[in-house]
């Protein structure tokens, strides 16, 4: 079984896709995921990109993946230590990548600042990966 950690943007394309995740896979990814995704939701409906209808059915297709969601003391420490080592200023990203290394094989992600936080800290996969 191949563990992915997935950020919010991935979330979204998954369930707006439609495509199953390969049998093989597991999704991972940090407790706050689902409401980092109903962020973007709300912004696209915002910039007139989606309607509310249609945000709010993928909100409800999302909270129905299958996501093993991680929020326990020792990736909160990780992310932590993650965000001090590297003089980040917050933890959204080094949650991410704190999931990825104690928890996944790789990270796939969409997000422009985790991609490149992520370089040279954990592994990356390509979206098309979660469907083979």
């Amino acid at each position: 079984m191949t563990r992915f950690v997935i950020d919010a943007q991935v979330l979204i394309g998954v369930v707006q896709d439609g495509r199953p995740v390969g049998d093989r896979h597991q999704l991972i990814a940090p407790n706050a995921i689902r409401s980092h995704a109903l962020e973007y939701l709300l912004g696209a409906v915002g910039r007139g990109e989606l309607s509310e209808r249609d945000a709010l059915g993928l909100h409800e297709r999302m909270t129905g993946l299958k996501l093993r969601l991680l929020g326990d003391r020792v990736s909160r420490r990780a992310a932590w230590d993650l965000a001090r080592a590297h003089g980040w200023s917050g933890l959204r990203e080094a949650e991410y990548l704190a999931v990825t290394q104690l928890q996944a094989d790789a990270l796939v992600a969409e997000e422009p600042a985790l991609l490149a936080l992520a370089h040279g800290i954990v592994p990356l996969a390509p979206v098309a990966a979660l469907f083979s």
